[in-house]
């Protein structure tokens, strides 16, 4: 009778935990034995090419924010940084601002890096062919560092577009080979999920985008908008908003400095030693409580290969793919294969398909609750950032 009614109670909590990684979203996982910690460490990182529009002083702190992910996210191996830049918002009164090499020599003093760092032309692209070989040689610097990355990469690499994609478009159309043979994919923060928005990255350099999305490269879309704007909820788009930012106070002190600094627009010229000052309290308080929209997340968990899961305790945390255990409910952060139709306009428009195709859609389920994990899981994710 005892082992029956063990039986029977170990086939009904099979069942529950079977009901549970069903729900919130979430997709069932097989019960796979995890991999030991000597195989972790043999994963190969990510080569990776950033580009974002990093201002200093920042126009959107996001960028500072997620170029920390770029360092410390063990299965990056980030090979370049190229600086999006557009002369209207350099000068006033958008600025005065220029482009973000402060916050890329702090990080790279920070991690103990030398990651190269180059801006690009301050004009957009004149058409979707321009190579943009009649910008100052000083703006073309970035283009060229995407270029040589490549060529003495051995592995394909991902490259991440944040802001304007005219240093990617202009490199594929001065060596399109080159560019095809060694990019693995193109992870393109752009744009709208439905016609309706001009989005402000498409808007920043329509004639890029276009470039992109009518080239074979393979490129997976994370849509900053929907039809009604940058900062609505829909399934595709990747906007979400923490209501403060008090996990910069709890984080690594070199790191919470480098945040500080950035998000208080501090204009110090001894910008490394900033980073072994702690920040005055009242600084920090007033940064620590603002609001913070985000856009980026999806992206970098996408290319570091990490899951956002519940765990069994009702936690919720950004993981690396092997650590997911049994008891996780995975919750979705999809790239879906799709077909892409582009406009002259730069504004685009997907469908799904299952049949082959260079494109892929992003896609987060239900977008609040995407919010209400990442709130608690980014958070954690930033306080165990180590230089």
């Amino acid at each position: 009778m005892d082992s029956r009614r063990a039986f029977l109670g170990k086939m009904a909590a099979t069942a529950a935990a079977m009901v549970a990684q069903q729900t919130e979203g979430g997709l069932p996982r097989d019960k796979e034995a995890l991999p030991s910690a000597d195989s972790r460490k043999r994963r190969k990182r990510v080569p990776v090419i950033d580009t974002t529009d990093l201002y200093h002083p920042h126009q959107d702190p996001g960028d500072n924010v997620d170029l920390v992910a770029a360092y410390a996210l063990p299965e990056i191996d980030l090979r370049a940084v190229v600086l999006d830049a557009t002369e209207k918002y350099r000068q006033p009164p958008e600025g005065p601002r220029d482009s973000g090499f402060i916050p890329v020599i702090q990080l790279n003093s920070i991690f103990d890096r030398n990651v190269p760092c180059a801006t690009t032309p301050y004009a957009k692209m004149k058409s979707p062919d321009d190579k943009m070989l009649d910008a100052p040689k000083f703006q073309q610097a970035g283009i060229e560092l995407i270029l040589e990355t490549l060529r003495k990469s051995p592995d394909k690499i991902e490259i991440l577009v944040f802001g304007s994609a005219k240093s990617v478009a202009a490199a594929l159309n001065r060596e399109p080979a080159l560019v095809h043979t060694k990019t693995r994919r193109i992870h393109l923060s752009a744009g709208a999920s439905s016609l309706g928005c001009h989005e402000w990255n498409v808007a920043l350099d329509p004639n890029a985008i276009v470039r992109l999305l009518r080239s074979e490269l393979p490129v997976a879309i994370y849509p900053c908008a929907t039809k009604d704007g940058p900062f609505a909820y829909g399934r595709n788009n990747s906007f979400w908003k923490l209501p403060d930012l008090k996990f910069i106070a709890r984080m690594e002190p070199k790191l919470r400095r480098y945040l500080v600094y950035a998000m208080s627009r501090n204009s110090r010229v001894d910008f490394l030693r900033a980073m072994e000052e702690d920040p005055p309290a009242d600084v920090l308080a007033t940064v620590t409580s603002r609001p913070h929209n985000v856009w980026e997340t999806a992206v970098w968990m996408q290319v570091a290969d990490r899951r956002l899961v519940r765990r069994v305790d009702g936690r919720r945390r950004i993981i690396p793919a092997e650590e997911v255990l049994p008891t996780d409910r995975v919750l979705p952060n999809d790239l879906r294969p799709c077909r892409v139709t582009v406009h002259d306009t730069g504004d685009y428009e997907f469908e799904l398909t299952e049949g082959t195709t260079n494109f892929w859609i992003y896609d987060r389920g239900d977008p609040k609750a995407n919010e209400a994990a990442l709130r608690e899981a980014l958070p954690n994710l930033y306080e165990s950032f180590r230089p």
